[in-house]
Parts: C-alpha cells; sequence; structure tokens
C-alpha cells in the first residue's frame, strides 16, 4: 500500500486538512488522518483528478491540418451507427498536455455538423491505445439548431432550415417506431433492422441517451417537443446563448441534465450572440443539474480549470466549483462508481497542487492515474 499526504484534500465533496490518501493496487483504500502504507508523496493540495464531459480531442489533433481533422463524418447528415473511438489518436499532443493540468478523462464525441453523430467515448487521455483508453459510453451524439443546417455542402442528403433537419430526424424515429410496434404486435412478424436503425431503437426503448448540442431557448423547447413525442433521454450540450431562467427551470422538472460550455470564446455564429458568462446566473439559480466541458479544441481541454473562476465570481467556493468538473461531470456522464471524488472503491487517480490550483502560480507537480504517478514535474 502507499500513501499521499495532502495539507489540504477537495475530495469532490468537501474540503480535509492534513488528510492521507491510502492507495491499495489501482484505487483509494481509505482517506484519513493516518498514513496505512509507505509515503509516496506530500503536496500542498490534493483535487481528484479532472473529467472533460465533452470534448473532440483525440479527433482534432495537435499539430495536424485542419482537412485531416476527423469529428465530423461529412457523408451523410445521419450516421447514428458511427463511432467516435473509431477516430481517435491517442498520440494526439492535446492529451500530454491534459495530463500535465490533471485532465485525465475526457468523453469524446462527433462534432456537430450532423443531425446524428455517432456514439461517444470516455476514455483515458493516458490509455496505449484506444482500446485501453475505452472506459464507457455515454450516449449519442445529435445537433439541433444552426450547425447541421450549416453543412448544406457536403454530401447525403442535406437540411437547409430547422425545420428540415428535425422532419429528416422525426422521419428517422418514427420509421423505427414503427418497425417496433409492428415487432411487439406479433412476435413472428419478420422485422429487421439495418445498423443504425438498431441504434434508433435503442434511443427509443430508452436504453442509450441523446447527448444534443443545442444553444437557443427555442432549439432547446424543440428538443423537448421530440422528447415528448417520442419519449427520449436526453442530455442538453452547451446552451450558451440561453440568457432567462424559464428553459433550465424546465429542464430541472425534468430531469434533463446541461453539460454547460465551452466558455471564452468567440461568439463566431448569430446563434451565440447572446453568449455571455453571466449567463450563469441562469443556470445557477434554476438548480438544473450541470457538468462543464471545453468542447477541445474549442477551449483547450488544459483550460478545463481556468473556467472554473466564472463559478467563483458567481459565489460558489473553490470546493463547489471544483465538483463541476470532478463529481458533477463524472454523475452526468454515468462514472461516479469509479471517478470524480477521492473516496475508497474509487480509482486513486488525483492531483497533487504546488499551492492553490486557483492561483495564477499553482501547478500540478504530481498526477496520479488507477494508483500509478504518470507525471511528476521536473521544475
Amino acid at each position: 500500500m502507499q500513501t499521499i499526504l495532502g495539507h489540504s484534500v477537495y475530495t469532490g465533496t468537501d474540503v480535509l486538512e492534513n488528510a492521507y490518501i491510502n492507495i491499495e493496487g489501482d484505487v483509494i483504500a481509505s482517506v484519513t488522518g493516518k498514513p496505512a502504507g509507505e509515503l509516496a508523496g506530500e503536496y500542498p493540495v490534493i483535487t481528484p483528478a479532472f473529467i472533460d464531459a465533452h470534448s473532440h480531442i483525440g479527433m482534432i489533433r495537435a499539430g495536424e491540418p485542419s482537412d485531416e481533422a476527423e469529428a465530423n463524418e461529412r457523408m451523410d447528415a445521419m450516421l447514428a451507427h458511427a463511432d467516435a473511438l473509431d477516430s481517435i489518436q491517442m498520440d494526439d499532443d492535446g492529451l500530454k498536455d491534459s495530463i500535465e493540468a490533471g485532465v485525465l478523462y475526457s468523453c469524446v464525441l462527433p462534432g456537430s455538423g450532423n443531425i446524428i453523430g455517432g456514439n461517444s467515448a470516455i476514455i483515458r487521455n493516458y490509455g496505449q491505445n484506444t482500446n485501453d483508453a475505452l472506459i464507457r459510453r455515454a450516449g449519442i451524439k445529435a445537433a439541433f439548431g444552426y450547425n447541421p443546417m450549416s453543412t448544406r455542402e457536403w454530401k447525403g442528403t442535406r437540411p437547409f432550415t430547422r425545420m428540415g433537419a428535425l422532419a429528416i430526424l422525426r422521419a428517422r424515429l418514427h420509421d423505427v417506431q414503427q418497425k417496433m410496434a409492428k415487432e411487439q404486435a406479433k412476435k413472428d412478424a419478420d422485422v429487421t433492422y439495418t445498423a443504425e436503425e438498431t441504434v434508433f431503437k435503442s434511443l427509443l426503448k430508452g436504453e442509450d441517451r441523446l447527448r444534443v448540442h443545442v444553444h437557443k431557448s427555442d432549439d432547446v423547447a424543440a428538443l423537448l417537443r421530440f422528447v415528448d413525442e417520442f419519449e427520449l433521454k436526453v442530455v442538453v450540450e452547451h446552451t450558451c446563448d440561453v440568457h432567462e431562467e424559464a428553459i433550465y427551470r424546465e429542464l430541472k422538472a425534468r430531469g434533463i441534465p446541461v453539460i454547460y460550455g465551452p466558455m471564452d470564446t468567440l461568439a463566431y455564429k448569430v446563434e451565440l450572440k447572446h453568449e455571455n458568462w453571466r449567463n450563469l446566473k441562469y443556470l445557477l439559480d434554476s438548480g438544473v443539474e450541470f457538468g462543464l466541458m471545453t468542447d477541445h479544441p474549442v477551449i483547450l481541454q488544459k483550460m478545463l480549470l481556468f473556467e472554473l473562476r466564472w463559478f467563483l465570481r458567481m459565489g460558489l467556493s473553490k470546493q463547489q466549483a471544483l465538483e463541476i468538473i470532478t463529481r458533477k461531470n463524472a454523475e452526468i456522464l454515468g462514472i461516479a462508481d469509479i471517478l470524480g471524488t477521492l473516496a475508497p472503491g474509487k480509482w486513486a487517480s488525483c492531483v497533487g497542487w504546488n499551492g492553490d490550483p486557483f492561483s495564477l502560480a499553482g501547478y500540478p507537480v504530481a498526477v496520479f492515474a488507477e494508483g500509478k504517478r504518470i507525471y511528476q514535474d521536473e521544475g
């Protein structure tokens, strides 16, 4: 057993002083006031490893020209059976930068150029290859609003308007719904599903979630009509243009979480004209469940922690802010049983800091992943 000491330990739920994290193999055995093993490190501050809940890291790669990026497949607007994992390359230097910044886990999704982009992948940023990196899945990527109607020159059937994009999606869901009804009505019915239809079937049965890119309130409202019509389970992604509280209150009432962000970006399209850090007031006041993203490379993943400064300005404590990129992201992604907090039985993945992480002079001096030290600052 090995032990690391933190003079201040942010556990993901509270703050402990002079606490020992005792590690057995790849998991935390205990967090106590006494060491239970050989001291492997002593740090002014320890935090859980950070989790980016929505990114394109490994698909849009550092040092490669834009025409080699793989976040969006342009052959058709509907690609439910595509898999983000197939386009991730673990030699992306962005992953190394993230590890040094304490961001060890990413939910990687296809981009938002398609109405349905494909499956997500939650990965270890330190994986040797994509098979080793994969942890779990976290839903099927979809896009509402401007993005899928902006890709008219791409191949396949493409919409020119919001109503066109949603008509394509509604028709596909309806067709699969009809097949399912026929199959249920007559057990020996000759019903077959394509690879893509199998994904839609899992969505209609509530076995999988749609992770829906959406920025504006009316586009969220359109998504809620789909939720009602097809009884879909969804996670709302972005909402950076939402500048009133009502839509967040409705999401809270329905139990639909939000993965917010990215922050600190240029409002480069009309549907972001109301984007402002002050919109966080509506998110926070509503009480909706939420996490935070970088949308890497829109915001570099290594800058995930710096987005939290806006939440501090909104009155959250440092512990409450850190929960967003640890415990809350883990809960929304469905990995809270293994990550997100420093607690017995969880993966021993944590970050040792030279001081206050929220100081401009603060930086990680050691990073542990599943009990192994994978980064040590050499000064």
